[in-house]
């Protein structure tokens, strides 16, 4: 059987598609690209102003006051080690694309997840829709991001795969975005669903209002789980901002990339002992938070 003509189509296809999209919705684009940008380097500017023992410290002293004096000591031994490894800017490059497609992930998936804990048919809709962004492998989403964000589709196509140019990092932020997006979705809409049915209750009894009850009884009873949604965020935004240096989005990734690509498997070790330590800190911290809310006492004797 001959596939040529049909392959040649829906590439054909694909790529008008992609073309359209991009000049009809340049303007679209133009403000996502402004708004990424825009938060990516503030968040880099903040954690590049001072000194690396400055930041390191700042760090340290925020672990320790928001969990103890241990998980304190980790955070700041472990930027530490970055910047001995010579991968200081990097480091920071990486820990703003995180905190970046984190906090616009949450701005996506908390108030979606919120909507589809109290609309049962909107929840049953997004469910297979979650499914498949989960299923599919992350290298998915950057074709489309590239394609929209980048380049155009044939010269990212070329850019990426061929002569390794560097595409950016929206592309990286968006791809990032979109799977770190479904566990922050999944664990906020079960948060709401796990509220205790007789707290709504006292609170529909005593008269207060739906917002009241949202900001008083519910968001309170839910911070837990959702605080482990956005464990599950950091981890999966990281790795998959670590894959994105494949495609320029800079940090340890792409150091990663260079080291495997030029056969320098000190840089390669370097930078993924440096992903090692950066995923331990953004683990470490998130869960001791986690911990503490669920057992003040317990995390204080820790």
């Amino acid at each position: 059987m001959d596939t040529l003509f049909i392959t040649d189509t829906f590439d054909a296809w694909t790529d008008a598609a992609l073309s359209w999209i991009s000049d009809n919705g340049e303007w679209l684009f133009e403000f996502f690209r402004t708004v990424l940008e825009g938060t990516y380097d503030s968040v880099l500017w903040l954690l590049q102003v001072a000194p690396f023992y400055v930041i390191a410290f700042v760090a340290a002293l925020l672990g320790w006051r928001l969990i103890n004096t241990l998980s304190g000591v980790l955070a700041g031994l472990a930027l530490i080690f970055c910047a001995i490894m010579g991968l200081w800017s990097e480091t920071m490059s990486t820990l703003a694309l995180v905190t970046t497609a984190t906090i616009l992930a949450l701005l996506v998936g908390v108030p979606t997840g919120i909507v589809a804990g109290f609309v049962k048919s909107f929840d049953r809709f997004l469910e297979p829709v979650l499914d498949l962004i989960q299923t599919l492998p992350p290298y998915i989403y950057l074709l489309p991001a590239i394609a929209l964000l980048g380049y155009g589709p044939a010269t990212a196509l070329v850019a990426t795969f061929i002569v390794a140019m560097p595409i950016g990092r929206v592309p990286a932020i968006i791809a990032t975005i979109v799977y770190g997006i479904p566990p922050m979705l999944r664990l906020t809409t079960l948060a709401f669903n796990q509220v205790p049915k007789d707290l709504l209750e006292l609170g529909q009894a005593t008269g207060a209002s739906p917002r009241s009850i949202l900001f008083k009884i519910e968001i309170p009873s839910a911070t837990p789980t959702l605080l482990v949604g956005l464990n599950q965020c950091i981890l999966l935004s990281l790795a998959m901002v670590v894959l994105a240096g494949l495609v320029g989005a800079g940090g340890l990734g792409a150091e990663v990339t260079r080291g495997l690509t030029r056969m320098e498997m000190g840089l390669g070790l370097r930078a993924g002992l440096s992903i090692v330590a950066v995923a331990i800190l953004l683990d470490r911290v998130s869960r001791g938070v986690l911990q503490r809310r669920q057992a003040p006492g317990a995390a204080k004797a820790a």
